[in-house]
């Protein structure tokens, strides 16, 4: 058994495909398939069902991947153990953001990150805290900037800010003239919100306990804060953003951005990891770089 049949075993068990698997590990397939049989000789049970498609653990296999994920995670940790001791930070890091972050600061903190840790590759996914979660469960990736307390208990958050809640309002919709607005001011059939897997869209819902039972008048979801904003400018509605949103409204709209009174309308901007990850010094770069550059 070596570390390389772990990592192609593991491989294909991610992505579902031996082929998909072989590009990611940049090996021929044949070279893939044929490390992995050898595993699965030596071990005496089959790992795979490859007559499933996608391509899925046997039981045994399961077990295997458990453990394989562990071992792999504590033989990677070496090279950071010795990188720490030499008080280097480097390698590698993949981080995942949610669409409600990325857009708002993943450019104020990366070229500072860069420029301080050339060591350091950055590798960079946008996603919903749903596949955050299942891409750190399995090894995809290895850090998320995500909305705190989202995650779940497996995961260690270290927070960064917290970011406000704030109405955004038609110009033909009644809560216009305010200069402050509460959230039992909204009506909510003129609410509308990010589509489902968006965390934000989470948290309105449970600021606005009673959306529930009103039907709305009119009804929109988008995956995109500047397309609900763009649906309010043209409708008789509202949506709530978030304030690092607000810097790039233009001064054309910034009479439709109403603060929200009376209450802890916020959430909170964390770092998220695994329990077992290793590269602390690393996440501790980063936490650093995003807190220097967004102060700012």
């Amino acid at each position: 058994m070596t570390i390389i049949q772990l990592e192609y075993l593991l491989a294909v068990a991610n992505f579902g495909s031996f082929s998909v698997a072989a590009d990611h590990c940049f090996v021929t397939q044949p070279s893939l398939s044929m490390q992995i049989k050898a595993l699965e000789g030596e071990l005496g049970v089959m790992l795979l069902d490859r007559s499933k498609k996608p391509v899925v653990p046997t039981e045994a296999g399961e077990v295997v991947l458990q453990q394989a994920r562990e071992a792999l995670r504590e033989y990677n940790s070496i090279k950071e153990v010795v990188l720490q001791f030499k008080g280097e930070i480097a390698g590698k890091i993949r981080l995942g953001v949610i669409p409600t972050i990325a857009p708002y600061i993943l450019h104020k903190f990366i070229p500072e990150f860069v420029s301080r840790y050339p060591k350091v590759e950055l590798e960079i996914r946008e996603m919903h805290t749903e596949q955050i979660v299942d891409q750190m469960n399995r090894d995809l990736i290895d850090v998320a900037l995500v909305a705190g307390g989202t995650c779940g208990d497996e995961f260690t958050e270290y927070d960064l800010f917290d970011d406000r809640f704030y109405a955004y309002v038609s110009p033909s919709n009644s809560l216009y003239k305010k200069s402050n607005i509460q959230i039992s001011d909204i009506d909510m059939r003129e609410l509308i919100l990010l589509s489902r897997g968006n965390c934000l869209r989470d948290q309105v819902l449970e600021l606005c306990q009673s959306r529930s039972s009103y039907p709305s008048r009119y009804y929109f979801e988008s995956g995109s804060l500047d397309t609900l904003m763009r649906i309010v400018d043209c409708t008789n509605s509202v949506t709530i953003i978030p304030e690092m949103s607000i810097e790039y409204i233009g001064k054309e709209h910034s009479r439709q951005v109403k603060p929200l009174l009376r209450g802890a309308y916020s959430r909170k901007i964390s770092l998220a990891v695994r329990r077992t990850y290793v590269k602390h010094s690393i996440v501790e770069a980063l936490q650093k770089t995003i807190l220097d550059c967004t102060s700012k």
